[in-house]
């Protein structure tokens, strides 16, 4: 009996058009083996694939998705807005009033712009930097992934992690020759070179890794002492860790923010903001150019109001506590079935990491067991449950993940865990 399916079909013909037939490198499940599932629909906490299978869904689009895939809320409100042109290349109302509700909730940004994607949110706030600082010098840590621009992906997680890179063909040695990568967790010493520092406040790109007391204060101290600006990369953490992200959250305040995801309510975006002074820096106020025909995107900006519009301080609360209660159990299952794993959380995100101790650097990262990663990621997509085909992402349970949902992934989970140790 053939077990050809419709999702290899699918995988075969964007071979041949589509370069690994993907378009965003881990998806292609190299890491994991195997070909990926293509999504033909989502609903809630579920998604189906094109053979018609169900999962439940803790991907979330990579954090993208917070209430649940095709939230009625979130929906109706880019219906609406298609229906009234889906791109313009002029000012909206829309994207006056999203920039309204990102400064009313994070008290470090007082002037934003919008921008299409987390890359150029990151891109653009290290041109900001430099041009208001007038320095060169970029300061990033090992195992933090800001996106696919040049300077940034020199020891990036994530996808580059994944698969195994220590950075990327095609960026000269120019192009990084600016870009100093220090340890996450460890405070560099700066110099008056130093334009910024760039950090994910929370690391989530290279599984789940914890700031340690002290880091992100050493960090803000260390900039002030020379003049560097500090930047968050909030991408992730943005609206996800609470309404004024990660920042909020541990008490540092950055000068520049980069967000992205959860802005958009599922559609593509990504915003960066901060000081007045060093925003004023952009063009057509200052020096530093930045620009693009979809920023502010009309159906972006709806989708990104309506899905803030349901994030409130309880709804926050919810989800932690759920997070983890769900970290602590899916722990406890996997251990008592023999697997060497640690499943830490932090706030509503999840991390899985294969080995004894909890990593707080790349270098700790890098030593989960990729291959029993793959086992148990196989071992849950044959039972329902679809997680990142990659051992450096983490699980973005979300608001559509009620504790029942949750309670059948364990009971999945702690069958998956004990196929993947036999």
């Amino acid at each position: 009996m053939s077990t050809w399916s419709e999702n290899d079909e699918l995988f075969e013909r964007a071979q041949e058009v589509i370069p690994g037939g993907v378009s965003s490198p881990v998806r292609a499940f190299g890491s994991v083996g195997g070909s990926p599932y293509f999504v033909a629909k989502a609903e809630g906490p579920h998604l189906w694939d094109a053979d018609g299978n169900r999962y439940l869904d803790l991907v979330q689009s990579y954090g993208a998705i917070i209430l649940g895939h095709a939230h009625p809320v979130v929906v109706d409100a880019i219906v609406s807005a298609a229906a009234d042109g889906t791109s313009y290349g002029a000012p909206t109302e829309g994207e006056v009033l999203l920039a309204e509700e990102i400064v009313r909730r994070v008290p470090s940004i007082e002037k934003v712009r919008l921008v299409s994607s987390g890359t150029e949110a990151t891109m653009s706030a290290i041109r900001v930097a430099r041009g208001h600082t007038k320095r060169d010098k970029l300061v990033k840590f090992a195992g933090c992934y800001h996106g696919h621009a040049d300077q940034l992906l020199v020891a990036g997680g994530s996808g580059v992690a994944t698969l195994g890179l220590p950075g990327s063909a095609g960026v000269t040695s120019n192009q990084v020759a600016d870009t100093v990568v220090a340890p996450y967790n460890v405070v560099p010493t700066l110099d008056e070179q130093t334009a910024c520092v760039i950090v994910e406040p929370v690391a989530a790109n290279m599984g789940l890794v914890a700031p340690a007391g002290g880091f992100l204060e050493g960090l803000r101290a260390e900039g002030d002492r020379v003049g560097a600006l500090l930047v968050f990369d909030e991408v992730i953490t943005g609206f996800r860790l609470g309404n004024a992200g990660a920042q909020g959250r541990l008490g540092v305040r950055p000068d520049l923010t980069c967000l992205g995801k959860v802005i958009g309510g599922g559609v593509p975006v990504g915003a960066f903001g901060g000081r007045a002074d060093v925003m004023d820096a952009l063009a057509p106020v200052g020096p530093v150019y930045q620009a693009g025909t979809l920023s502010g995107n009309p159906l972006a900006t709806a989708g990104g109001r309506a899905a803030l519009s349901l994030l409130t301080d309880d709804r926050f609360a919810d989800l932690e506590k759920r997070a983890g209660r769900f970290a602590e159990q899916l722990e406890r299952q996997l251990r008592d079935a023999g697997l060497d794993v640690r499943v830490p959380s932090f706030g509503t995100l999840v991390g899985l990491y294969f080995g004894a101790d909890l990593p707080v650097d790349y270098d700790g990262a890098k030593r989960t067991d990729e291959q029993a990663y793959a086992s148990f990621f196989h071992a849950l997509l044959e039972r329902g449950v679809a997680i990142a085909p990659g051992a450096y992402e983490v699980m973005f349970p979300g608001l559509a993940h009620t504790d029942e949902i949750l309670d059948r992934i364990l009971d999945v989970a702690a069958d998956a865990a004990s196929s993947t140790r036999a």
